[in-house]
């Protein structure tokens, strides 16, 4: 798969996991993450059960963009896709805006979610 093939599927990927977070939908987050996920976040580690059950109560994110996406291959069945997010946390006024790096691997005919970290992005 060429470069730009391989970030359209892996951009594709990763809007399915900030979807799930717009809608609360757990099975889409839960589809989406490798089950020896591993989240770096501010607040700590997280696995994929601590992302899945943030959205016990309903959706987290009420809207998001993505953006200077880039992507780099680590070999024929793993790459990194990183990125500027902004984005509203559900019932907040205060956009935050992050630089995310997400390690997807494939598995069979799809992709999954390994690693992800967060950075917090300074105005």
């Amino acid at each position: 798969m060429d470069q730009s093939a391989l970030l359209d599927v892996l951009e594709h990927c990763e809007r399915a996991v900030w979807d799930a977070l717009v809608t609360g939908d757990q099975q889409a987050d839960a589809a989406a993450l490798h089950p020896e996920f591993l989240g770096v976040y501010a607040d700590g580690f997280a696995g994929k059960a601590d992302h899945v059950q943030q959205l016990d109560r309903g959706p987290t994110v009420a809207r998001y963009r993505l953006s200077d996406l880039r992507v780099l291959p680590l070999g024929g069945d793993h790459a990194v896709l990183s990125y500027r997010t902004d984005f509203f946390r559900t019932g907040h006024a205060d956009e935050e805006a992050m630089f995310v790096s997400s390690i997807w691997q494939r598995a069979g005919q799809r992709w999954v979610n390994v690693f992800s970290q967060d950075t917090a992005a300074h105005a």
